[in-house]
């Protein structure tokens, strides 16, 4: 009887429950009228207690979930209260402790978060934090200073202090420039830098990500290579903190300079390296030259057609029959100046390239400034780096051009001498062929004034 009280009880909570629900779902669904939601409400609860009265299994089985669900409920109210109660213990505890510290040691409490807040956010990006001593804790949630907190702020700036002076070697994952990474052995140099062997790296996003950084001066890379073998007890460091290795590693290589200079830079260099090409193919034919004709100044009885002496002595030796002084000296200088084009080839073109390179370099000048002062127009004088690029183009066509011109002086200049000690040599032997023939003729008036006349030529 107790338990059919029971459930007579849940069934008219569940009907009562149900029916200060209908209004709720009568404004969330469209019905034609709020008497109409209300019937329909009336006999979904008539049906479902209809259902619940007939099954008796299914009506004690909702009231024993009811139960259980209360008992859940019960258990949980009563472990929130000892939570809240062991709160209000450590609130009371606290209070106490901050009234007994009173004003000086909140003061304290205070001036250790703001130091060691700070200390952090300094030391966020030092190297001191990569395998080295760890950052003191942050404070801000502290209420109460306590003994264990001054401690440790201590122990790690102490710690921090220390590690400033030391050298640690230690292995740890490195991003190389082609971004495969691998462990490598690390050299961490106090709290200034961090390199390989012949690298320096630096940090990323996460305090133990270490990357190459691109672009390492060879001198620093050699002595950082050394080092680190052992070989070296010197070392090159940037107490910048990395400032002058970042000025040093954007230092444009040669390649890079010589692409600076533009289409213009691109001209100078092609005719700089032509006009080299031309004067070394002719200085190695004039040395060529040079060593036949000392071979056949050894042997002038014995003429040969590889050398422009014994082409000219050949010449000479067919027509020194005529009798004529005046047509004999004639062929003769014919046959000298017939040697000189082969001699003097290229000069011209050396010296043309050599005066055209300034010129050259005079012009990438001009049409750098013009594009220096194009980007001031547009962008005004705000960001030099917009104005580096005419600036660079200016400046390099013109070292490109003075570069060009004076090898190509000197080489025009050693083509020149080397070209008129050989043709001396050849008139020199000519006339004193021409001369030793005169003399074994019979001297007369034609013949006198015939040597009056190729002295006067040859002066």
């Amino acid at each position: 009887m107790k338990t059919l009280c029971h459930s007579f009880s849940f069934t008219a909570g569940l009907l009562i429950a149900l029916f200060l629900t209908a209004p709720v779902m009568a404004q969330s669904e469209p019905l034609t009228t709020l008497r109409a939601e209300r019937e329909a409400a009336e006999a979904r609860d008539q049906a479902r207690l209809a259902e619940l009265l007939e099954d008796r299994g299914a009506l004690e089985a909702a009231l024993e979930e009811a139960r259980a669900a209360h008992a859940q409920a019960e258990t949980r109210n009563t472990e929130l209260q000892a939570e809240a109660e062991v709160l209000s213990q450590r609130q009371a505890e606290l209070e106490a402790r901050q009234q007994e510290q009173g004003d000086d040691l909140a003061a304290i409490l205070a001036s250790l978060q703001q130091h060691s807040g700070e200390l952090r956010d300094s030391l966020a990006d030092s190297w001191l934090v990569v395998r080295g001593a760890g950052l003191p804790s942050r404070l801000d949630d502290a209420e109460v200073l306590e003994l264990a907190h001054l401690e440790e702020f201590a122990d790690r700036l102490v710690a921090l202090t220390a590690d400033t002076a030391r050298v640690v070697r230690f292995e740890a994952p490195v991003a190389a420039a082609d971004g495969v990474i691998a462990p490598r052995e690390v050299i961490r140099l106090g709290d200034f830098t961090a390199f390989t062997d012949g690298h320096l790296l630096r940090r990323g996003a996460d305090d133990q990500a270490l990357s190459v950084v691109e672009r390492t001066p060879r001198e620093v890379a050699a002595s950082l290579a050394a080092f680190h073998a052992g070989e070296s007890r010197s070392l090159t460091f940037d107490p910048t903190r990395g400032q002058v290795m970042a000025a040093l590693a954007q230092r444009p290589s040669l390649v890079e300079r010589f692409h600076q200079g533009g289409a213009v830079g691109y001209v100078v260099v092609g005719l700089g390296a032509l006009g080299l090409l031309v004067a070394l193919l002719q200085y190695a034919y004039l040395l060529k030259v040079t060593l036949a004709m000392r071979r056949q100044l050894r042997d002038l009885t014995t003429l040969r057609e590889d050398n422009p002496l014994g082409r000219v002595l050949l010449r000479f030796r067919a027509l020194r029959d005529d009798p004529v002084p005046e047509a004999l000296e004639a062929r003769l200088d014919e046959a000298v100046l017939a040697e000189l084009p082969r001699l003097e080839r290229g000069q011209p073109l050396v010296k043309l390239l050599a005066a055209v390179a300034p010129l050259l370099g005079l012009l990438g000048t001009v049409t750098g400034m013009i594009v220096t002062f194009q980007a001031i127009t547009v962008f005004g004088t705000g960001d030099p780096q917009l104005m580096a690029g005419g600036i660079s183009q200016a400046l390099v066509t013109t070292v490109l051009g003075l570069i060009t011109a004076v090898p190509l002086l000197f080489a025009h200049t050693a083509l020149a001498g080397r070209s008129r000690h050989l043709a001396g040599l050849v008139e020199g032997q000519a006339s004193a062929a021409l001369a030793e023939q005169l003399e074994q003729r019979p001297h007369g008036p034609d013949v006198a004034t015939g040597s009056a006349r190729r002295d006067a030529a040859l002066a």
